[in-house]
């Protein structure tokens, strides 16, 4: 995984690359505060899942793998989440490099710092097979079953999670401790079978949380 010289990472950044790093989920990191909202980051699954080398991912805006039969509504609908800052995921026909079509889970959330500010989208991808029905009924169903292990308190931290905010915000929201907050996400994180928050996310958005 490479990120470009000019586009460095502050503490968040590579809080949330460490995450993607791990994760064997197609993953790529965009920051908002940059015109057009390129990509800053991408892990190796991504890679391998668009057939993309590193150099030719970063700086682009996510758009750059929809093609002649990309259903421009669902685009608008990834659009609006990030407009409107909210996790949004679709099924989408992209395309890979060599412009072979896929049928697409695409998953794309904000990512906000302790303060509040927005400071980065993560954005994920599961290709589906040609016989999916629905944004991976089969994914979607799994998602609903792990989130079902989860305590209330969990469920709620993770849902949180899931809407960009931080161990600072959630315990605040939910008049935790961080403390408190961080324990709770270890144990959901294991209950999840996970160790990076960038899995837990897509876990979320999948189930509907």
């Amino acid at each position: 995984m490479v990120i470009l010289r000019n586009y460095g990472l502050d503490p968040d950044g590579e809080s949330l690359l460490a995450s993607i790093r791990v994760s064997p989920i197609a993953a790529v990191i965009s920051d908002p505060r940059l015109p057009t909202n390129p990509i800053v980051a991408v892990n190796d699954a991504f890679c391998d899942l668009t057939g993309y080398p590193t150099d030719e991912i970063i700086g682009q805006n996510c758009k750059f793998l929809a093609g002649p039969a990309t259903e421009p509504w669902l685009t608008e609908r990834i659009s609006a989440g990030v407009r409107e800052r909210r996790p949004v995921l679709v099924e989408i026909l992209n395309y890979k490099r060599d412009r072979t079509p896929f049928r697409n889970a695409v998953m794309v959330a904000p990512v906000f710092d302790a303060e509040g500010e927005l400071k980065y989208f993560l954005g994920s991808q599961v290709e589906l097979p040609d016989d999916a029905v629905g944004p991976s009924a089969s994914r979607h169903a799994h998602a609903v079953a792990v989130v079902k292990t989860l305590s209330p308190r969990q469920r709620e931290i993770l849902q949180r999670i899931a809407s960009g905010c931080r161990s600072k915000q959630i315990a605040w929201q939910l008049s935790l401790s961080e403390k408190t907050v961080k324990m709770h996400r270890s144990l959901l994180l294991q209950k999840i079978g996970t160790t990076n928050v960038a899995d837990a996310i897509r876990v979320a958005v999948e189930a509907g949380l």
